[in-house]
């Protein structure tokens, strides 16, 4: 009996290792090919940190070359961001503020997402879209929570950009994991 015992354990290990094998590779299979499986490393920061061409009648509108297709646009110039759907009209724009760092102008998707969180500011946030980091300070779209910026502390490194709890749910909403973010100037 204890052969058999054995034999079924062995049978069942090898089934799990299989199984877990096979869920691997079909979750490396799904990640969006921008992203390459590296959870962070789908950043392309552009060579030149030119600004993007505005229209001068109106400064609200979506940069020209902020790229095609389905993103979000974010210029740390003008702190303003746009929700851009796949044929390349704009679902909400809005105005933001950033924290104490920015992303370099560049490509980068977004690699994860927390419905509520305590900012490095030390501030209750809500809806968190991550999408790099710079210098060990993580950047991302966030909405205090009780309305406000939250920026209470100037003096600390933060890569909160922040946004009205009615933008951020926007936010939330449009950018889910691998969802393209242009920064721009």
């Amino acid at each position: 009996m204890a052969r058999s015992s054995s034999g079924i354990v062995a049978g069942l290990t090898a089934a799990a290792v299989a199984a877990v094998g096979f869920l691997a590779y079909q979750a490396q299979a799904t990640v969006p090919a921008s992203l390459g499986g590296r959870p962070g490393a789908g950043a392309s920061p552009s060579a030149t940190a030119t600004k993007a061409p505005r229209d001068r009648r109106n400064p609200a509108a979506l940069p020209r070359g902020s790229g095609a297709g389905e993103r979000v646009v974010y210029s740390v110039d003008d702190d303003r961001v746009w929700l851009v759907d796949e044929r390349g009209r704009v679902q909400h724009g809005f105005g933001v503020h950033p924290g104490s760092v920015d992303p370099t102008p560049g490509k980068y998707w977004v690699t994860s997402r927390s419905n509520t969180a305590t900012g490095t500011d030390g501030i209750p946030i809500e809806h968190v879209v991550r999408f790099t980091t710079v210098s060990g300070v993580t950047i991302g779209f966030s909405a205090a929570v009780g309305g406000g910026t939250g920026l209470a502390d100037e003096t600390v490194k933060t890569g909160g950009i922040r946004e009205t709890r009615a933008d951020g749910d926007a936010m939330w909403r449009f950018a889910t994991i691998g969802v393209p973010v242009v920064v721009i100037r």
